[in-house]
Order: structure tokens, then sequence, then C-alpha cells
């Protein structure tokens, strides 16, 4: 069964393997398959699911309030995000105002069928609204009951610390940031996580097998796999992955194959226990569009690599790893999305 960590400083428990849903319900999968999926996590012991009013452009949070519908609420961990446009996009759909906050908020609620979330999470920094708005904002939001705690999404260092601080001063408390992190992509390991470890925030990582890269499945030199998320253009995921499909990287990532076997796992539990290597890491944001993926996927909870598998992955990866701490400040739009 799946274990779980403490989320940031805070009694909060998730379960090391998240299930999102962002290029799935709503979208990639009918619902019958999407509540199917939903009900095989709750079977393998996942209790955090993650989702945003963005997904599908609010469907996806429709459908995982549906599939959640009779479970028991207080074993449940359900995240959901804010800041990208939704509904018509008008001037005041998007970003971390006051107003889109609270509107977004309640949408999200009615939709997911709850009177609250466990974590409402900044999907980006609002270059464009004053943080003291934001965080007072979130501050109510958690004093109404909507939300139990709030977290973020790809901040760079100092906006977390700068968020954390007026956070402290509202009385409630930043206790999570989701980046993208894998093996692959590690540009949030030389400041970010140092700062996030002084602030008692946690990691709530995505793509942690790189888009899908680290399945080995993305061979180099070969045509990109039929149904593959590569092929995927309705959700922003391609645009993602083509970072990742060199040859040289591809390469790297088929050596990794002898290192799994002799790890006794496959390369997608190989990847996810990687990422939960890292103590700062609460929990691994994965997705599914079948319940049998699941099935091997939850397998990487619990595993300990030990050092000489740790240095084998990096001898094989090699300069297929890119680490440069300056992506994180362009995680953000310098303007609301529209």
């Amino acid at each position: 069964m799946v274990q779980h960590r403490f989320l940031g400083n805070s009694g909060l428990k998730v379960s090391e393997i998240t299930l999102g849903n962002w290029v799935t319900h709503g979208s990639q999968v009918d619902d019958e398959a999407a509540i199917a999926t939903v009900h095989a996590a709750l079977d393998a012991g996942i209790t955090t699911f993650d989702t945003a009013d963005v997904y599908a452009n609010t469907k996806a949070e429709a459908v995982l309030g549906r599939a959640l519908a009779g479970q028991r609420r207080e074993s449940l961990e359900i995240f959901t995000k804010v800041f990208f446009p939704t509904g018509p996009k008008g001037p005041n759909d998007a970003g971390l105002s006051r107003k889109h906050i609270f509107e977004s908020i309640n949408g999200s609620l009615r939709r997911l069928g709850t009177d609250y979330i466990e974590l409402y999470q900044a999907h980006r920094y609002d270059n464009e609204t004053p943080l003291e708005e934001t965080m007072q904002a979130f501050a109510d939001v958690v004093r109404q009951g909507k939300a139990l705690y709030i977290g973020v999404s790809e901040w760079t260092a100092e906006q977390l610390r700068d968020g954390h601080e007026l956070a402290r001063q509202l009385g409630f408390q930043l206790i999570s940031n989701q980046p993208q992190y894998s093996m692959l992509w590690r540009v949030i390991e030389d400041r970010v996580i140092p700062m996030s470890e002084e602030l008692g925030i946690s990691q709530i990582v995505w793509s942690p097998m790189a888009q899908g890269v680290l399945s080995g499945k993305y061979l180099p030199g070969q045509p990109l796999p039929t149904g593959s998320r590569a092929n995927d253009t309705k959700n922003g995921a391609a645009e993602l992955i083509q970072g990742f499909l060199r040859d040289d990287v591809l390469e790297a990532v088929q050596r990794l194959r002898p290192i799994a076997e002799e790890a006794g796992l496959t390369m997608p539990q190989l990847a996810i226990a990687w990422v939960l290597q890292n103590p700062n890491v609460a929990s691994a944001l994965v997705g599914a569009s079948r319940p049998e993926q699941l099935a091997e996927t939850v397998k990487a909870s619990g595993v300990t690599l030990d050092s000489g598998t740790l240095v084998a992955i990096d001898t094989a990866l090699g300069g297929a790893v890119y680490a440069d701490p300056e992506a994180t400040y362009t995680a953000s739009p310098a303007r609301r999305p529209s």
C-alpha cells in the first residue's frame, strides 16, 4: 500500500503518490474510465488527489468530484489550484486578484462537490497583483473554512520566502510548492529546495517521469509511439515534452534500463522512487488514463534506492540532466495569460 508523509511544517499527511488529472479527466479519456482510475487509486491506498480549475476548462474538477462522490470525505486530501484563465476568459478570469481567487474557490468547491479542500494552490506567481492582496485573500479563504492549507506552484526561492513571511503575519501556513522535478529536470535543487527546507515547505512534484520519457518508451531515432503524450496537441503536453526528445537524452534514458532491472524496478518505478528519495519531496504527482497503469506505479512508494544506485543513475544520465536554477525564474509569466 502507498505510504504517507507530512506536508511541509504541518500536521497534514498526504500519500507519497498523488493522482493528478491534468491531461486525462474531461479531455483525454472518457468519464467512465476516469472514474474507474480514481477508484483504482483509492484501492491502492492513494488518498491524495490533485486537480486545477484550468484543467479541461473546469471539466477535470467536475469529473474528479463525481469520482469521489460517496467516499468518506475525512479520508481524502483534495487539492486544486487557481491562476490560469477559465470560462470566457474575461479581464478578471485569471491571476491571483482577490476577485478571481474568491470566484475560483467557490466554483471549484461546487464542481468538486465538497465544502472544503485540503490544499488551495497558487498555480503560478501573479506579477500583476500585489502579493499582499493575494496572501490576504488566501488568509480569508482559510478563515472561511474553504481551504485548510495554502500552497503554490512553480514559485522561485525568493517568492516562497516573501509569501511565507506574509502568510505568517496573516496567521496561516504556506506549506507546499508544486514544481516540475525529475531525474532529467533538477532546476529546483540549487535554490528552491534549500529555501523550502528552511521555511518548512514541501514539494509536491509534477512530471516525475519527465512527461513519460523516463518510462523508456521513447527510443532514439524511432518514430513517436502512437497515442503517446508527445502526440497530444490538445493540452500542451506535446510542447512540454519536446526538450526531452533529443536523441542524446533518449540514449541516456536507455542506459537506466539495466539500473532499474538491478534494483528490481520498472523504469517508471525507478523514476518515481528517485524523486521520493529527496526528503523535501512529500509526494510525486502521477497521471493515469487506465486503472491498470496505477498497479505498477504505486509500487514505487516506500522504495529506498541505495547510494550505489543513485550514483549509477547520475553517471548514466550525465549531460542529459538540466539543472540551471535560472529556469525557475521563467516558470511564471510576466503578465496574466488570457
